[in-house]
């Protein structure tokens, strides 16, 4: 069984066959996926989504991209549902420099403020990063991250930045990319990382893997995700699964 620990079955890609491809997961073997918000609209639907199906859960948060629509009654709103228990983490949150929507200093901002937020909360922060690699490190480590843990959502880093984020009591959690022929840099990584620290993901509809690549991703395909790594580690099957499984319902206590 396996955990897609980050999914967007609130995208308006899933809109007309939510159920069918809910279905076609649970087929596959994904046991639990962590459905995530990350706007007015995306949260609203993740938060409906968890009330109709027990298996699925939420993580509340704003996206870097948007930051400049986030204000103090968003967070507030963001605070009051991490109190319900299907809420399971705060994100996805982090900095983002390949849009232009934002200001750095913007979106470094929100970031710190939902950091903030998760500590008052007590729930773990899922981190996005686009092209700010050191600013993340740097903002986590300012703002003592290390006190709540979370998730490097489908990472992309290098060896020493996973290292970074390790000792910060992160997981890293690995998504398509990692199954592209040319991803050498997240191979390399994959290899890297304890056992105990894993986790797998689609992101879906985003990022699918090989040989979906450029299509629609669905939360079925974290089994390829999960075959690719246990190739890489020289593990079964079996044993990734079991492991990254185990990681997810100890980090978000399910």
């Amino acid at each position: 069984m396996l955990i897609d620990t980050h999914v967007h079955l609130n995208a308006d890609q899933f809109a007309e066959d939510t159920e069918e491809v809910i279905g076609r997961a649970r087929e596959a073997g994904v046991e639990k996926m962590v459905v995530v918000g990350f706007d007015t609209k995306t949260i609203q639907i993740a938060m409906e989504l968890v009330e109709k199906y027990d298996f699925l859960y939420a993580a509340v948060g704003w996206h870097p991209v948007d930051a400049v629509d986030c204000d103090e009654e968003k967070l507030a709103w963001i605070e009051e549902l991490a109190a319900h228990p299907k809420v399971v983490a705060i994100g996805e949150t982090g900095l983002d420099y390949h849009w232009d929507k934002s200001p750095h200093e913007v979106q470094k901002k929100v970031f710190r403020q939902q950091i903030a937020l998760a500590k008052k909360v007590k729930l773990p922060v899922i981190i996005h990063d686009r092209e700010a690699h050191e600013d993340i490190v740097e903002v986590l480590r300012e703002e003592k991250a290390e006190e709540i843990g979370g998730i490097m959502h489908c990472f992309q880093g290098d060896a020493a930045m996973a290292k970074a984020c390790l000792d910060m009591n992160f997981y890293i959690s690995f998504g398509g990319p990692v199954t592209f022929k040319n991803a050498k840099l997240p191979k390399e990584v994959a290899v890297t990382v304890p056992d105990e620290r894993l986790l797998v993901e689609t992101d879906a509809p985003f990022l699918a893997p090989h040989p979906y690549r450029g299509k629609r991703n669905e939360p079925a395909y974290v089994k390829l995700v999960a075959e690719q790594l246990a190739e890489l580690r020289g593990v079964s099957y079996e044993e990734l699964a079991e492991m990254t499984t185990t990681n997810a319902e100890r980090l978000f206590s399910i």
